[in-house]
This record gives C-alpha cells, sequence and structure tokens, in this order.
C-alpha cells in the first residue's frame, strides 16, 4: 500500500479511469456485436445498428479509451461486412 500522497491520489484516479474505460470497452463490444447478428440475420434495423457503433468507436477514440487507429479498423471491418451483406 502507498504511503505517498501524491501515490494515494494517483490510486484512486487510476482506478476511476480504469473503471470508466471498462465500462466504454464493455458497451463498444456490445454494440459491435448487435450489429454484427443484426447483418448476418439481414435485420431491418441493421444500419442503424452499424451506424450507432461506428458512433461510439469513433467517440471512443476522440476521449482517448480506445486508439484511433483500432476505432478506424473496427469500423472498417464493420462497414466491409454490411457491404457484404447489402451486395448479396
Amino acid at each position: 500500500m502507498a504511503n505517498i500522497k501524491s501515490q494515494i491520489k494517483r490510486n484512486r484516479s487510476n482506478e476511476r479511469r480504469r473503471v470508466r474505460n471498462q465500462a466504454t470497452r464493455s458497451e463498444l463490444k456490445t454494440r459491435s456485436k448487435s450489429a454484427r447478428v443484426a447483418i448476418e440475420n439481414g435485420d431491418e434495423h441493421a444500419a442503424e445498428a452499424v451506424r450507432a457503433a461506428q458512433a461510439r468507436l469513433g467517440k471512443a477514440a476522440a476521449k482517448g479509451r480506445i486508439h484511433k487507429n483500432q476505432a478506424a479498423r473496427r469500423t472498417s471491418r464493420l462497414m466491409r461486412r454490411a457491404a457484404k451483406s447489402a451486395q448479396s
């Protein structure tokens, strides 16, 4: 256990950040999965689900929750999947 005041404060802020990041990453996984499932099932709300996932990925990258390249990669994969399913 830290006994330096600044380290105690740093531990508190790290914990807050960890919880926030964990919640965001969980939400991203959920939205991406729901979009992917909607695309695979040919759901009429698939485009809406993809848009929602894309928006959340962009927002998470802008806030630094995930790396911007990771957000771009995930968005790209989602969009490719959506385009492929729309083509079929």
